[in-house]
């Protein structure tokens, strides 16, 4: 028989929500999805509480945490992203952040789409483009605005999936599929198992703010994602 596989915690607050699911041995074992459009700050470390008391663990048992790092809500990535820190810290188990762009990706049967979309406020869209695999620079866009997608440099892409997918498609002339992420909590534990499979040390989750072009960055570094 093999080794066990140490369980891994993610958990997730930068929508309308507070999600979390547990993995262990590799299968998700626990996954909680809790509607909500306030209230994960008081929400979140209970509800992790009651999982790991549910699956008969303590905080040191675990092997890793997955976070989401958005994009999405300001304050919601913020108290994700500030937990999973915390008890990075406190237990000494590392922590990985997973963006909804590799959730979204990982909802889809193609393994690599060339441009991913999620829904920004005022109906904007997140949008990314992937060469290769690789996730390229994130920008915020119009859909329907053939100008604003032009800056996205995806001359090469073929494909576009996500939110607004058919506007932006149509606006590029490549093809699209309309979609969401899906699971979200399982997809971040299940990407953050990955990366600290292959022994690399992760970088501290950052919050992922997409902003136009011509904004300043932000301080922290970006999450680490598989390609």
């Amino acid at each position: 028989m093999g080794r066990a596989l140490a369980p891994i915690l993610g958990f997730d607050t930068s929508g309308p929500y507070c999600a979390a699911a547990l993995l262990r041995d590799g299968g998700v074992v626990l996954s909680r999805h809790r509607d909500m459009a306030r209230g994960q700050a008081e929400a979140l470390m209970p509800l992790l509480g009651e999982m790991l008391a549910e699956a008969g663990l303590g905080w040191s048992d675990l092997g890793g945490i997955g976070v989401g790092v958005g994009p999405g809500n300001f304050t919601g990535i913020r108290v994700s992203v500030a937990a999973a820190r915390g008890l990075a810290l406190a237990s000494g188990v590392p922590a990985v952040g997973v963006s909804m762009f590799e959730v979204l990706r990982r909802t889809q049967p193609d393994p690599a789409p060339d441009l991913l979309s999620l829904e920004a406020p005022r109906g904007l869209a997140y949008v990314q483009p992937r060469s290769g695999g690789v996730p390229g620079a994130a920008r915020m866009i119009a859909p329907d605005t053939p100008g604003e997608a032009a800056t996205l440099d995806a001359a090469g892409a073929r494909h576009v999936t996500g939110f607004a997918a058919r506007q932006i498609g149509t606006a590029l002339g490549i093809g699209w599929t309309e979609a969401a992420p899906a699971e979200i909590a399982p997809r971040i534990a299940r990407a953050a198992a990955e990366i600290l499979a292959t022994g690399a040390l992760p970088m501290r989750p950052a919050p992922l703010y997409v902003r136009p072009a011509d904004a300043a960055p932000p301080a922290d570094p970006p999450p680490l994602i598989l390609p």
